[in-house]
């Protein structure tokens, strides 16, 4: 599951694509036609890739959407974004899934992921900047999940992350790898990020180059965030976006939300305070915040519905849910779609639509749409001392873990003064997190090889297909 945020950053439209005359929209008119000559002259002059019509669409959206495949790897030789959500929060890829075409979902799977490196490998220059104007610290952050629904509560997880930082090099261990619906996966991990490293050392040589490694201490193997997989491996990844579940995006609404001091007593009022480890902490009330979930499925058949029914049945009836892979054994590898019927649509009708409203393009949707209003709490402590900044800093590195990136997600707000030292945020419609930073020292002992890949370890590529 994706979060985003619905105010303004996210699935909304460049300063050139807000003006209403929607001549300026070239790309996206040339790519609604499928005109792959004009397309490509407009790109040769420069016009901007990423740009986005009223409606959050770039024109690699509207190629997916109309399944004009040629238009498709011309955008995508030219970098358009894979990743950019239009104003519903769909991406290029959800729509390729939708649609069905396996060789263009491929082309935008490989895309997303050189883009995600590519993007990780410009910004690594200021994260180590970051992370060495900063004292060499331990820092941990306790998550608790809870449930409005009764009894869930009582087999959500919970976990203590435990984040070390030496120089530029990071160092993050946790039992909780990734959480989605009702699934988990529990175990000893470690991620390790090392800045100043142009490679990780293995077994006591260098062959093998990554900034960014990903470690089961119970299994004691290792993954590297930039290996590609195999062939093999890709093939899989391919056949469970395809036909493993609903495609789904939730966005976090946060265009209304306000900030207010929790107060306490019954005659006299004053602000309440709290302590939050040692840190002095003044209290708010969150309200105004939303979660909009919205799940896709008119890609699956009724066997593949029946198939994803009984695994999540069986995921319920497990103790101890955890390690939910499904191996190629499980999904034959699945064809191409049939394309749906062409839409009978103009160009003008779709342009001049209500902004995210526009005639659904793709094949038509099986959505079902919900939203959820949030209240919560907050601390925020002037004592904490981390700022807000260097925080963002670091769960950027380590955003590849989901539920770390929500709260990245959730910090980029406008905040209190101080630093929030215990939020809760949604998850989930029916689930939430409370995160306590109860734990932070500065420590100047912090031994290299902490960072550093274990001699006895071995390599396993696909270990955490998710990341």
């Amino acid at each position: 599951m994706e979060l985003t945020k619905s105010n303004g950053e996210s699935g909304g439209m460049t300063s050139s694509s807000s003006r209403s005359d929607h001549s300026l929209l070239p790309l996206h008119k040339a790519a609604f036609e499928g005109n792959v000559r004009e397309l490509a002259a407009f790109l040769r002059q420069g016009d901007d890739v990423a740009q986005k019509d009223k409606h959050g669409n770039t024109a690699l959206h509207i190629a997916v959407m109309l399944g004009h495949k040629e238009c498709v790897q011309i955008l995508l030789a030219h970098g358009a974004p894979v990743k950019a959500k239009n104003l519903k929060g769909w991406s290029t890829l959800a729509e390729s899934i939708s649609y069905g075409d396996r060789p263009t979902i491929i082309s935008l799977f490989r895309k997303s992921k050189q883009q995600i490196r590519e993007q990780m490998s410009s910004r690594r220059p200021h994260l180590i900047k970051a992370l060495e104007r900063i004292q060499d610290f331990y820092m941990e952050l306790k998550w608790d999940f809870q449930s409005w629904v009764p009894l869930v509560s009582r087999i959500l997880p919970s976990d203590i992350c435990k984040i070390y930082k030496r120089g530029s090099s990071i160092r993050l261990d946790t039992t909780l790898l990734d959480f989605n619906d009702m699934k988990w996966e529990r175990g000893d991990i470690s991620f390790v990020f090392n800045g100043n490293h142009v490679h990780h050392k293995i077994g006591g040589g260098n062959n093998n180059y990554s900034p960014l490694v990903v470690m089961d201490n119970k299994l004691k193997v290792f993954q590297l965030m930039t290996n590609k997989e195999s062939e093999m491996e890709f093939d899989d990844e391919i056949d469970l976006l395809m036909s493993s579940s609903d495609i789904i995006v939730a966005q976090l609404v946060t265009k209304e939300v306000q900030f207010a001091r929790s107060q306490s007593g019954w005659i006299f009022r004053e602000d309440k305070w709290e302590m939050v480890g040692p840190f002095k902490s003044e209290v708010y009330g969150v309200s105004g915040i939303s979660l909009d979930t919205r799940k896709r499925r008119e890609h699956l058949s009724e066997e593949d519905l029946q198939k994803n029914k009984e695994l999540n049945i069986e995921s319920l009836t497990k103790s101890s849910p955890s390690n939910f892979e499904l191996s190629s054994d499980d999904y034959n590898r699945r064809e191409s779609l049939p394309p749906p019927p062409r839409p009978e649509i103009t160009w003008d009708e779709y342009i001049l639509a209500e902004p995210g409203s526009p005639p659904h393009l793709g094949r038509p949707q099986m959505c079902k749409t919900s939203s959820k209003a949030f209240k919560a709490t907050m601390a925020m402590s002037e004592d904490f001392p981390m700022t807000v900044e260097m925080l963002l800093n670091i769960l950027e590195i380590v955003t590849p873990f989901k539920h770390l990136k929500k709260l990245r997600e959730f910090v980029t707000m406008k905040l209190p003064p101080g630093f929030p030292v215990k939020i809760e945020i949604p998850i989930l419609p029916t689930i939430t997190a409370k995160i306590t930073f109860q734990e932070f020292e500065f420590r100047d002992n912090l031994a290299e090889e902490n960072f550093q890949i274990p001699s006895d370890y071995c390599e396993k590529r696909n270990r955490f297909p998710d990341l």
